[in-house]
């Protein structure tokens, strides 16, 4: 049985940090990502990175001040994100390839690559 357990997020003051984390359970993944959707937009990748190599991509809304990374023993991924802005404000989505098709140095920010989906954690930076 997989399951996809998010973690983190909360409410924060601009300029501050938070850091939400992803655990698989039944799962074992290559590529993972982080995708967040803001009230009335479209679901945005904003992190990938690649199960080998460390090859990373960022939106450029949060170059800079987000940084992805992951633990493979323990079937974790982490979003570390600074300085935070209202416009961060968002459901944050982790999500997770377990197709090798692409090879293990592969990601992208396309929703479609990914067919594992967490269930969604509230980031909200105050205004």
């Amino acid at each position: 049985q997989f399951e996809f357990v998010e973690s983190g997020g909360g409410s924060v003051q601009p300029g501050e940090s938070l850091s939400v984390s992803c655990t698989a359970r039944g799962l074992n993944f290559y590529a993972v990502a982080w995708f967040r959707q803001a009230p009335g937009k479209e679901r945005e990748g904003i992190s990938c990175l690649s199960s080998s190599r460390g090859n990373t991509k960022y939106a450029d809304s949060v170059k800079g001040r987000f940084t992805i990374s992951r633990d493979d023993a323990a079937k974790t991924m982490y979003l570390q994100m600074t300085d935070l802005k209202p416009e961060d404000t968002a459901l944050y989505f982790c999500a997770a390839d377990s197709n090798l098709d692409r090879g293990l140095g592969y990601c992208d920010l396309t929703s479609s690559t990914y067919n594992f989906w967490g269930q969604g954690t509230q980031v909200t930076v105050f205004s």
